[in-house]
């Protein structure tokens, strides 16, 4: 009979090992993100997940700040995190780095995520929009693609705290498989 196991049987990192960790090569990108609710289930999902960093751009609620807290459960701690007003500058510089430039958004010529198979070696930047708005076009412009997870209810969209974790735990899913074999 299964059991659920302590938190102690986890052996989780501690904040600064997890600091010093190798990371996964991603980052998320938050683009006027309203809900600090969101953002701290994001921070939570990249701690998780061991995402580089998160860029909060825009209008994004950045820690430290109670609503953030209260859903980061101290991945704040743990996750390199900054701010940055300008999301396109930010897109602009991280192309010129090197990154692949994926905007999550229902878009003409999107790519289900399904069919996304990320390569191991490029590092990926996932953009996530504000909850009503989505992802803004001028960064759809730049993306070198688009990725959108397929729905069958009723409902147009997810909430964006979802959809990062379904992003994150599918990236990294496909990405550790492509590198057992």
């Amino acid at each position: 009979m299964p059991r659920k196991v302590s938190l102690d049987e986890l052996n989780r990192l501690t904040v600064e090992d997890f600091k010093t960790a190798d990371k996964y090569p991603y980052v998320l990108i938050l683009d006027n993100v309203r809900s600090l609710n969101n953002v701290g289930s994001v921070f939570r999902t990249a701690d998780a997940f061991r995402a580089e960093k998160i860029y909060l751009c825009g209008i994004t609620g950045t820690p430290p700040h109670r609503d953030i807290t209260k859903t980061a459960l101290g991945a704040t701690e743990s996750v390199d995190w900054e701010h940055v007003q300008d999301v396109v500058a930010l897109i602009d510089r991280l192309k010129q780095e090197g990154w692949t430039i994926a905007a999550i958004e229902q878009a003409e010529g999107s790519v289900g995520l399904q069919d996304f198979e990320p390569l191991a070696n490029k590092k990926f930047a996932f953009v996530f929009g504000n909850e009503v708005a989505g992802v803004n076009s001028s960064i759809i412009e730049k993306a070198d693609l688009v990725l959108e997870i397929p729905q069958y209810g009723t409902k147009h969209s997810l909430n964006i705290a979802v959809t990062a974790g379904i992003v994150c735990w599918d990236f990294l899913t496909k990405l550790n498989k492509n590198l057992t074999h």
